[in-house]
């Protein structure tokens, strides 16, 4: 089979950018009053999640040194429900493998799965979460605004969710996913609102990032500020965010997936892959096959996500810790998630074979695009069909340009794409 010629391009973003983050988010701090809250000798638990956000270190060693100022006593909690294979040991190796230690934060960390059930909703569904921060004197919840991979709503990834889902660990994540639709769209919500009336939640400190990955907008909140203003940072969350800029794809070929990158492993905004029924993004584009060639080394194996590619590798299925991805994914209650799609000896193989079950198509003028993983949108490669896209289109303009000549793609005698 000839597979299409490739060239590398670098896509152009409009990216608003704060330079001093540390003092934005001193000046957030101040301007709600955290030294008042905080009086001397309190336990302050910050959550800490397993996302890789811009700064991640430096914004939480911030938010610590200004509690010390305070004369508060401040840990960390893991606030990522059933990651890190649902152990504490697991959770703080996400944290590290995110530079986030007692060093670099200047604070302990302090990690446990049990939980305390602190009500019920409407329906039943028991709210829980983590004992060691609800025994603090004060809990500040730090996360990144962000449109959700599973689902599309008012609220999606965010302080909410940081709330409902990571500090309630596993067993308050797996009761919230067990509802599906209902539980993302409804009980979220009702959820961190119990939370934050029945726990000792001081603020909320809100972080959006630009297509970059670099930090847009910080905002600290009071608790009954959070729903609201979060409704808001979503919105300009979804203007900022990275998207391949191609409305239909033959072939996407993904070079790693992986928890530090996407909630599900590759983020669904990008791939248009959503695993629960009657969720979508219009804005993304219509991709025939997805083929997934490796796992981050940051993922520690959880291969989240592999479920919704078509095509992967024996290097990929090779990696995969089955505890963890499986852990997590019927946490999320989405099997479909963590299913092993076709695997082939290597990546030569598994793209051909992708370009192949992509039906009658000359296999030459096939709409190609490679990237690196879901997070780093702004170069990537293309097929020679969809660059004379490129250039022929106005539209393009100003918005993408050519890094290389077109050559065929290159792989070593094992089949390996070469990096």
């Amino acid at each position: 089979m000839m597979l299409p010629r490739m060239v590398e391009v670098r896509q152009k973003f409009q990216a608003p950018r704060i330079e001093d983050y540390v003092s934005a988010i001193r000046d957030e701090l101040k301007k709600k009053s955290l030294r008042d809250k905080v009086k001397p000798g309190m336990r302050i638990a910050v959550t800490a999640g397993s996302r890789g956000i811009a700064h991640y270190p430096e914004i939480l060693a911030t938010v610590v040194e200004e509690v010390k100022k305070a004369g508060g006593k401040p840990f960390l909690v893991p606030a990522m429900g059933s990651h890190g294979g649902a152990t504490p040991e697991g959770q703080v190796e996400i944290l590290r493998s995110l530079g986030i230690t007692p060093e670099t934060v200047g604070a302990p960390i302090y990690a446990s799965m049990e939980v305390h059930e602190i009500g019920k909703l409407d329906n039943g569904a028991q709210i829980y979460i983590d004992k060691i921060a609800l025994k603090a004197d004060g809990i500040i919840v730090v996360a990144r605004v962000k449109p959700h991979t599973d689902f599309k709503g008012k609220i999606e990834s965010g302080l909410i969710k940081m709330m409902a889902i990571g500090l309630g660990k596993q067993k308050g994540a797996a009761m919230i996913h067990w509802y599906q639709s209902e539980g993302y769209h409804r009980l979220i919500p009702l959820a961190a609102k119990m939370i934050m009336e029945e726990t000792p939640i001081l603020l909320g400190l809100a972080v959006v990032e630009n297509a970059y990955h670099e930090i847009a907008i910080v905002k600290a909140l009071e608790p009954d500020e959070i729903e609201r203003a979060e409704m808001k940072l979503l919105e300009k969350a979804k203007e900022l965010l990275a998207r391949l800029p191609f409305k239909e794809i033959d072939v996407l070929i993904v070079g790693e997936i992986g928890k530090n990158i996407s909630g599900e492993g590759m983020d669904t905004n990008v791939t248009g892959r959503f695993w629960l029924p009657g969720e979508s993004d219009p804005k993304a584009p219509k991709i025939k096959r997805i083929v997934v060639l490796d796992l981050s080394k940051e993922t520690h194996g959880n291969a989240l996500g592999i479920g919704l590619a078509d095509l992967t590798t024996k290097r990929v299925v090779s990696k995969i810790d089955y505890d963890a991805t499986f852990v997590n994914c019927l946490t999320d209650g989405s099997p479909e998630t963590g299913k092993i799609p076709v695997f082939l000896s290597n990546d030569r193989d598994s793209i051909a074979m992708a370009l192949r079950t992509c039906g009658p198509i000359d296999t030459r003028r096939a709409k190609i695009v490679r990237i690196k993983n879901t997070l780093e949108l702004e170069k990537f490669w293309i097929s020679e069909a969809l660059a004379e896209m490129v250039k022929a289109d106005e539209g393009f303009s100003g918005k993408i340009e050519f890094l290389s000549e077109l050559m065929e793609m290159q792989f070593d005698v094992l089949g390996t794409l070469a990096r």
